[in-house]
């Protein structure tokens, strides 16, 4: 998810006068009073058959069938794209589906079923469950699916920073024609039918359509927003919710973002300090306000003179080291490319980890286009684009890593074409089974402050903290002190003691930084890797088939959030 908190944003939205945008909420009453029950037909689940991981592990797939609008359930349908991966107990041991979402808004979770893979979650519990994966409406598999411009991430950019007018116009004019696309693309009539409380109430077809008593869910980033709402809508329908790295509602969407611009400026701080107490291994230095400084001197030059034949411009590397903001998985990745354009001017490395070395195929927008979708109607915003400008040169200088690329990633919403709504009051006071969270004290996407309000508003919640980490929605990465938690609470419906005041239950270690050694090959050479179905296929151990489902798994969740 690319958002979160209120709290910390209190500073600059006051200086800019914007506290009162995106404040309107509505009760649970006036959502209920526009819910009309509705059941899918039957699904007809076959072979996934699509030559990678779900038919390597033996998936099911389906498409469930549910109204594009539910306040007229009789009209016009669309699908929704789900996998299964069955359960292996016996019939008396089985606790239902799970259905996972990997967050976004607008990413693909068909592939999630995977989580049920054994090894995955530590002790049997997993296989007590069938494991559910689903693309959200317009999203991947399910149709329609929205794509709006997919050269809108193409390369060389113009540079986030308003540094001339020229470049302020420019982003303008591309904000405004993205938005003016999606309202003309293949698809638009999905764009009044896409907030959050319309994926919810797929995932309560989803529910009936399968037969299920009540919803056991697991949500990466905004699926923990899902949760949120599913929880406030159907509180009795709750079973098991894990939720990881925690949306704060309160600040849902324009508020959130900002608030994730301060928290950024703290982790790329920590990815830089690493940098400087691996120099023998990157060359970048031993000081991590020289690296910055340099990193920030860098994007200077790109602006001038865009490297790789043009094609890497400022906004292109802050891409990339952003994703080392986001998730220690990618650090050495980053790294070695970033060193080796640093020190041998080759800046191959960085090209490939910001377009995968080709050019954005047709399509390739719609996790955007959808992220959009949802972000831009779920609440009330301003659409003035000289608030945002006010709101963003106020937060600038006190969070210059992301604040002007967080903007410019949310600006079309200043002419979207589809209604806003007030946001969901979200409550968990209704909710009387336990309920799981996890999250790291320096997540830079969805603010830690975030989980310990959505703690106070659901009195049944338990919250993990990996702390001093900074990954976003890292659990299931072989931490133990987490993942058994996680198995346990799956097993038995057992969570952590939840203890007096605000602050987590349980504290874990978290995510650990990786400790990289020299490349034997040239630094900026992509590594060549198999499909992962196929090297699933081929692997000889069971360790190292975990190894890569893991490695899949963490591959869509930084998909879904980049």
């Amino acid at each position: 998810m690319n958002r979160v908190i209120a709290a910390a944003a209190t500073f600059v939205l006051t200086v800019a006068g914007l506290t009162t945008f995106g404040t309107a909420t509505a009760s649970p009453a006036h959502h209920r009073r526009h819910h009309h029950p509705y059941t899918p037909p039957p699904v007809h689940w076959k072979a996934c058959n699509d030559g990678g991981l779900l038919d390597a592990i033996g998936a099911q797939c389906a498409m469930v069938k549910v109204p594009l609008s539910y306040r007229h359930p009789h009209q016009r349908k669309i699908e929704i794209a789900i996998s299964r991966l069955r359960h292996t107990s016996s019939r008396a041991r089985y606790q239902g589906i799970v259905l996972v979402n990997p967050g976004g808004p607008g990413g693909s979770g068909l592939y999630l079923s995977v989580l049920g893979y054994p090894g995955i979650i530590p002790g049997r519990a997993s296989g007590t469950y069938d494991w559910i994966g689903f693309d959200p409406r317009g999203v991947g598999s399910s149709r329609p699916s929205l794509s709006c411009d997919s050269r809108y991430f193409g390369y060389d950019r113009p540079r986030y920073e308003p540094t001339t007018a020229a470049v302020e116009q420019a982003w303008i004019k591309r904000a405004r024609g993205y938005a003016r696309d999606c309202k003309r693309a293949q698809g638009a009539r999905l764009l009044r039918h896409v907030r959050t409380t319309d994926t919810v109430q797929d995932m309560e077809s989803i529910r009936r359509v399968l037969h299920q008593r009540k919803l056991n869910f697991y949500g990466f980033s905004y699926g923990t927003y899902l949760a949120q709402v599913y929880a406030t809508r159907y509180p009795h329908k709750v079973r098991r919710f894990v939720l990881d790295s925690t949306v704060d509602p309160r600040g849902v969407w324009f508020h959130d973002n900002f608030a994730q611009d301060t928290a950024f400026e703290k982790t790329i701080g920590v990815y830089f300090g690493w940098l400087a107490a691996h120099d023998a291994v990157f060359h970048l230095g031993t000081d991590p306000a020289a690296i910055a400084a340099q990193y920030y001197d860098r994007l200077n030059a790109l602006e001038a003179t865009p490297a790789a034949g043009g094609t890497i411009g400022p906004d292109e590397l802050a891409d990339v080291m952003l994703s080392a903001a986001y998730y220690v998985y990618g650090w050495e990745d980053v790294a070695f490319a970033y060193s080796a354009a640093v020190n041998d001017n080759d800046w191959s490395g960085i090209r490939y980890l910001y377009g995968g070395g080709g050019a954005q195929p047709k399509g390739s927008d719609n996790g955007y286009a959808m992220y959009l979708g949802t972000t831009c109607t779920d609440a009330r915003m301003t659409r003035q684009w000289s608030d945002w400008r006010r709101a963003t040169d106020a937060m600038f200088p006190r969070a210059p890593f992301l604040t002007w690329g967080n903007t410019r990633f949310n600006q079309p919403c200043v002419s979207w074409p589809a209604r806003q709504r007030s946001r969901v009051h979200v409550t968990g006071r209704r909710v009387h089974v336990p309920v799981l969270m996890i999250d790291e004290t320096f997540d830079g996407a969805t603010p830690y402050s975030g989980s310990l309000e959505v703690r106070r508003r659901f009195p049944t919640a338990s919250l993990i903290e990996g702390v001093g980490g900074t990954t976003h929605a890292g659990s299931l990465s072989g931490v133990a002190c987490t993942d058994n938690a996680i198995g346990a609470y799956l097993a038995h419906g057992t969570v952590p003691r939840r203890s007096r005041g605000n602050h987590s239950d349980l504290q874990c270690p978290p995510v650990p930084q990786p400790d990289p050694q020299p490349e034997p090959a040239p630094a900026a050479t992509p590594r060549a890797t198999a499909s992962p179905g196929l090297a699933l296929r081929r692997a000889e151990s069971s360790t190292r088939r975990v190894a890569l489902v893991r490695d899949a798994i963490h591959e869509v969740i930084r998909s879904a959030n980049p």
